[in-house]
């Protein structure tokens, strides 16, 4: 719980449903007093009869800083944790992934789970809820720094998309991930039929499925780039002898068989002109 209006509606439904909740606030020391706001979290569990429990995270300085601290808090929370992610935060996520390049898995949005309650609520109505109940909101600053991607698609990229639909987008986009999302699903479900290291039914498949088969098979803390799944589609067709696959690996092709080697040992990817 960050002392938003999401987390503190989620916190307030979540007792309403009969659960037996604990508010976990998670400081990540990058602002001066960020661990005094606990204070409000501990408070509005106490009004809500909650738990509370404050965890500090280290996040140093640095590039992609957004989403280190994402991860340190994750890192930091039980694997069963509840978000208060909503609908305008589904939007917002569409719209960021798509500006950075993502495929239809990245444009699906956050997936709808049991540990995501309120994703279905818009933004507006979580503040009611703390109205009504006359919860104390607390408004992160870093969410109007415009710095953050995140920021300026909620504050400025969305109220632009309304002024020139004249319709509200969330809606719109909610739904354009769902739909994104099933034909995802079913793509990968059909991805599954093919060995992404048999190079010869690699080449020959759908270029959709054969895609979605290299980055299952390289799949390890992160799925491959867009690129480097071309690379490897590359390899397979004959194209080059071998390609780098980042984390010191290499995908390299031998006898229609693609595998996957430690970098100081294959060449770098080059065009050949014979099997």
């Amino acid at each position: 719980m960050s002392g938003g209006a999401d987390s503190l509606a989620l916190l307030a439904l979540a007792g309403q449903a009969g659960c037996r909740a604990i508010a976990i606030h998670v400081d990540h020391g990058l602002r001066a007093g960020s661990a005094s706001e606990a204070d409000i979290v501990a408070a509005a569990a106490a009004q809500l009869g909650a738990q509370f429990r404050s965890v500090s995270v280290q996040v140093p300085p640095g590039p992609n800083l957004e989403a280190r601290a994402r991860a340190a808090r994750y890192a930091a929370l039980p694997a069963d944790v509840l978000t208060g992610h909503t609908a305008d935060d589904q939007a917002e996520t569409l719209l960021v992934n798509l500006l950075r390049g993502a495929a239809s898995s990245g444009l699906s949005g956050m997936r709808p789970t049991a540990r995501r309650p309120i994703l279905a609520l818009r933004r507006h109505e979580t503040e009611a809820v703390c109205a009504e109940l006359g919860l104390r909101v607390f408004h992160d600053p870093t969410n109007t720094d415009p710095r953050h991607v995140r920021n300026r698609v909620r504050h400025e990229l969305l109220p632009l998309m309304a002024e020139i639909s004249q319709r509200d987008p969330v809606p719109v986009l909610v739904r354009q991930a769902d739909i994104a999302r099933a034909d995802s699903d079913f793509l990968d479900e059909l991805a599954t039929e093919i060995d992404a290291r048999d190079a010869r039914s690699l080449a020959a498949a759908p270029i959709a499925l054969a895609r979605r088969a290299v980055r299952r098979w390289l799949s390890g803390d992160h799925p491959p780039d867009a690129a480097t799944v071309e690379r490897v589609l590359a390899v397979a067709r004959g194209e080059a002898a071998a390609t780098d696959v980042g984390d010191g690996q290499s995908v390299r092709r031998s006898q229609q068989r693609l595998t996957v080697v430690r970098t100081s040992a294959v060449p770098t990817t080059k065009p050949v002109t014979s099997e």
